[in-house]
């Protein structure tokens, strides 16, 4: 190797990536563009001829940009391992995301099939990028740093996410500048770009010193098939994925779609006085109407700087806690914990206040479930130098994961309602957590 592991530099310059790309799922995915979405569209939308709901259209699509992401990553990350190229993929796919972040500026409803060719593109660069991102924990420092330093990543992220999220929050609210939702993209993409500098300077390229010959596409075959027989004979490994893509079926569908149960199944009039309204008939009814939206927005964008703070100290304490507990012990409590907001959610949240009160529980397990699932599974990877391929595993099955969660989520709610769909999220958690108990103890995931 031409590093030494535990280097603080490259620790460094590699959490800045989680401060770089952070923005994308804080302000795409979760904040901002939802709202503008939600508002932008009506409930029912034609896609290519096709009516759906908007928000079961939005969750198709997200479910087959992780679909295409799934087909693709285990192949790259073959040929990023056999070539020592992990760096390049992962700057190919940070630039796609970042760009296509940046075309959200030019959405319109009227041209509604390319619009959502940005939102597929940007969730394609921002997940491909994480593959071999991920696959970088290994590499660079040793095993009893792996959830400190897991964790101090998410919290970069989520700290970087959340002040970027102020800023587009006082462009939107202030009305310093006209289109402010739109600018608003673009400045995430320009973020991302921008800091994912210092992680592409300070990352080490080819960590192996690997001298790729031959076809690199059959030898990206080879480095998968020889991971795969692998994983095979690894027990708690191959229980501990069985778990963390159940669980994780659930956990990703709520990041990504808990701002439209926010917008459609919380009621923003409470609290508002209407009183001072000089309005009168059909004026009267739009008035409302618009104080009621704009109180939606600060309320929804509120609940998700809670969420984001409230995850940084929820990294930070399930790290501590997996030192006492042992991994899979803290992550069991987390993945119950999820399984309880689930019912919470669907049969006690109605007002803004139940509202922000569940956004503080779903910070604080987002940041420790997350953090601590990455963690894991790297402290059970064998000796090797594959790390992107078995990352890349790691990976397919939580974005299989999210393509079942959101294509179910949409269909219920296309079926019922999307709080029908929070309540089938339940399933994925108890079975998770019963998975979960069935990894054999390690040494490496053992508490104190």
């Amino acid at each position: 190797m031409s590093f030494k592991k535990n280097d603080r530099k490259i620790i460094g310059a590699w959490t800045m990536y989680d401060w770089a790309n952070s923005v994308y799922p804080l302000v795409i995915t979760s904040a901002i563009f939802p709202i503008f979405y939600e508002k932008s569209t009506a409930e029912i939308i034609s896609f290519f001829g096709i009516d759906f709901v908007n928000t079961e259209l939005y969750s198709y699509i997200i479910s087959l940009s992780y679909l295409i992401v799934a087909f693709l990553s285990p192949l790259l990350s073959g040929i990023a391992d056999y070539s020592g190229n992990k760096k390049s993929y992962m700057r190919f796919f940070c630039y796609l995301g970042a760009i296509a972040c940046i075309s959200f500026f030019f959405f319109d409803v009227k041209q509604i099939e390319l619009s959502m060719l940005s939102v597929l593109l940007g969730s394609i660069g921002f997940s491909g990028s994480l593959v071999f991102y991920n696959a970088y924990l290994p590499a660079i420092c040793t095993t009893n740093l792996h959830d400190k330093v897991s964790a101090k990543g998410f919290s970069m992220g989520y700290i970087g996410a959340s002040l970027l999220l102020i800023i587009c929050l006082v462009l939107i609210t202030g009305k310093i500048i006209p289109d402010a939702a739109r600018w608003a993209f673009v400045l995430t993409g320009i973020w991302w770009v921008g800091f994912s500098q210092i992680t592409f300077r300070g990352l080490p390229g080819n960590v192996f010193n690997h001298k790729p010959e031959g076809n690199r596409l059959l030898k990206g075959f080879n480095e998968l098939e020889k991971v795969w027989k692998e994983l095979k004979t690894q027990k708690p490994l191959k229980r501990y994925l069985a778990a963390f893509f159940t669980y994780s079926m659930g956990v990703q569908t709520i990041m990504l779609m808990a701002v439209f149960f926010g917008t459609k199944e919380i009621d923003w009039t409470i609290g508002l006085d209407f009183s001072n309204l000089i309005e009168t008939g059909s004026d009267l009814i739009k008035a409302k109407k618009e104080m009621s939206e704009n109180n939606m927005e600060t309320g929804l964008i509120i609940s998700i700087l809670v969420i984001q703070f409230i995850a940084v100290a929820g990294a930070y304490l399930m790290a501590y806690l997996s030192k006492i507990l042992g991994n899979i012990r803290t992550l069991s409590i987390v993945v119950f914990i999820w399984a309880l907001i689930c019912i919470a959610a669907y049969q006690f949240v109605y007002t803004p206040t139940q509202f922000y009160i569940i956004a503080a529980v779903i910070g604080f397990v987002m940041g420790g479930v997350q953090s601590l699932s990455r963690s894991t599974y790297s402290k059970l990877l064998p000796e090797t130098e594959d790390h992107a391929s078995y990352f890349s595993f790691y990976d397919v099955l939580e974005k299989m994961g999210i393509v079942i969660g959101t294509f179910f989520f949409g269909f219920i709610e296309g079926m019922f309602s999307i709080r029908e769909s929070v309540l089938m999220l339940i399933v994925f958690f108890i079975i998770g957590f019963l998975l979960l108990l069935r990894v054999p103890k390690t040494d490496a995931l053992k508490g104190r």
